[in-house]
C-alpha cells in the first residue's frame, strides 16, 4: 500500500485555497486546509459588506475540494525541525510539506489615535465591525483613509448609498493608477459626491473620536473614520524562526520555497521569492497558490521545481454598483494609458470577482486546470538574474576564512 504525503496548507484565502485543491491531482497526497473561519471570504467584497451590498462570504464546500480535509483553527506556531504546526487549541499537526499561505491584513496604523478611533477593513471581522458601526449611525459622516484601491471602493460605496464622504489620500489619488485612469476615477467620485483631498498636505496625522487630522493642519469631521492605509502579514513566520522580508514576508527562492526549509513553500501576499514581491492582489494570489502546489508536487516525485512566472494584466475598481474602472497595465505591472470605465467597468469588475470564486470551484472540480502561461513578466525575470548575478559575483569577491 503507497504511504500517503500529508500537505498542510496555512490559510484558506484565494492562494490557499487554490494550493490544496491543485494538490488533488495525486490520489497518495493528503491535504488539510488550516484556516480560522468555517467560510470562505470573498476579501475583494469586504467593502460591499461595509456598504450593505453583499456578506462577502461563500461557504468552503462550494469551492475546497472534497478531499481536503477542513481544520477550523489558528496556527499559532511552524515547528519545522518536528515538520509541526501547532494550533491554538493545543491540538499538532504533522506534516511532510508546508504551504504559507496566510495572506495579509490591516497593518497596525502608527498614527496617534488611529488604533483607538478608526476601523479597519482588512479582514471579515473588521468590515463587520465597520459595518455595525455605520448601522449604529445612518447620518454620520464618514471619513475613509487611504486612496489604494481598499480606499477608493470603499469611500464610492458608502457614497452611493448616500453617505457624505471625505476620502484623506495622502498623496495621489490612485497611485498605482495612470494619468487618465485617475481622472476618471475622480470624476465618478466627483459624480458621487465624494470629497477627495490629495496631494501635499493630506496625510492623516491624528485621529480621534470625531474629526482627523491632516498634515498641512487642516482638521475635518470623521464621526466614522476607516483606515485602508496600508496592509501587513501576520508573524507567524517570524516568530516560527524562519526568515522573512521586512513586512513579514517569508523569504522563499524562484520556486516559492523557502530559503530554510525545502519543505515549506509560500505562496500569496505573504510570499517574498527573490526579495522581489508580486503585488499583494487575488490576481497574484490564485497562480501563487498554483505554483506553490505544483512545487510540492514536483519535490513528492522527485522532479526539479519551475521557477515563477508571472505577469499582470491591470488593476480593476469598482466604484460603486454603477460605476468600475479597470486599468490595464503591461506584465510588468506598469499602468497604460488605456482602461474601461462606467457601467462597463462595473460589469467587468463583477466578472472578474465572480471569476475569482469560479476558478477555485473549477480547479477543485478538476485539478490542475488553472493556466497563466501567457501572464509572463520578462522584466522581472532580468531583475531576478541581475540579483542572481550580484550575489554570485559579490559570493566569488569574499574574502577566505
Amino acid at each position: 500500500m503507497t504511504e500517503e504525503t500529508e500537505v498542510v496548507v496555512i490559510g484558506g484565502g484565494y492562494a490557499g485555497v487554490t494550493a490544496a485543491n491543485r494538490l488533488t491531482q495525486r490520489e497518495d497526497v493528503a491535504v488539510t486546509l488550516v484556516n480560522p473561519r468555517p467560510d470562505f471570504v470573498e476579501r475583494i467584497r469586504l467593502h460591499q459588506l461595509a456598504g450593505g451590498s453583499d456578506d462577502a462570504v461563500v461557504g468552503y464546500r462550494q469551492v475546497l475540494a472534497e478531499r481536503v480535509r477542513l481544520v477550523v483553527g489558528t496556527v499559532t506556531r511552524i515547528d519545522a525541525g518536528e515538520r509541526a504546526v501547532r494550533l491554538a487549541n493545543g491540538e499538532t499537526l504533522g506534516y511532510d510539506y508546508l504551504i504559507y499561505a496566510v495572506g495579509s491584513g490591516s497593518e497596525v496604523p502608527g498614527v496617534p489615535g488611529a488604533a483607538e478611533f478608526a476601523y479597519p477593513l482588512g479582514d471579515l471581522e473588521e468590515a463587520k465591525r465597520l459595518r455595525a458601526a455605520l448601522d449604529a449611525a445612518p447620518t454620520a459622516s464618514v471619513t475613509v483613509v487611504g486612496a489604494g484601491p481598499s480606499g477608493i471602493e470603499t469611500a464610492a460605496e458608502l457614497a452611493e448609498t448616500g453617505r457624505n464622504v471625505t476620502l484623506a489620500c495622502g498623496g495621489a489619488l490612485g497611485p498605482y493608477l495612470h494619468t487618465r485612469g485617475r481622472q476618471a476615477v475622480a470624476k465618478r467620485l466627483a459624480k458621487l459626491g465624494v470629497t477627495v483631498l490629495d496631494g501635499p498636505g493630506s496625510k492623516v496625522t491624528a485621529v480621534t473620536r470625531g474629526t482627523v487630522e491632516l498634515s498641512d493642519g487642516r482638521e475635518i469631521p470623521g464621526e466614522v473614520t476607516v483606515w485602508t492605509a496600508g496592509f501587513g502579514v501576520p508573524d507567524l513566520a517570524a516568530n516560527s524562526g524562519l526568515s522573512t522580508d521586512a513586512l513579514g514576508r517569508l523569504r522563499t527562492d524562484e520556486t516559492l520555497t523557502s530559503v530554510d526549509d525545502s519543505r515549506v513553500v509560500a505562496a500569496g501576499d505573504s510570499a517574498a521569492p527573490s526579495d522581489l514581491p508580486f503585488r499583494m492582489s487575488c490576481q497574484a494570489a490564485g497562480p501563487l497558490g498554483a505554483h506553490a502546489a505544483d512545487t510540492v508536487l514536483s519535490r513528492i516525485t522527485g522532479d526539479r521545481p519551475a521557477p515563477i512566472e508571472l505577469g499582470f494584466a491591470g488593476q480593476c475598481l469598482s466604484l460603486g454598483r454603477r460605476g468600475g474602472l479597470f486599468q490595464f497595465a503591461r506584465r510588468n505591472d506598469a499602468a497604460t494609458a488605456f482602461y474601461i470605465g462606467g457601467r462597463l467597468g462595473a460589469k467587468v469588475k463583477e466578472i472578474v470577482c465572480s471569476g475569482t470564486v469560479g476558478k477555485l470551484t473549477r480547479e477543485a472540480a478538476k485539478p490542475g486546470s488553472l493556466g497563466w502561461a501567457w501572464s509572463k513578466d520578462a522584466e522581472r525575470r532580468k531583475a531576478v538574474q541581475a540579483k542572481e548575478t550580484g550575489a554570485a559575483q559579490a559570493k566569488r569577491t569574499e574574502p577566505a576564512a
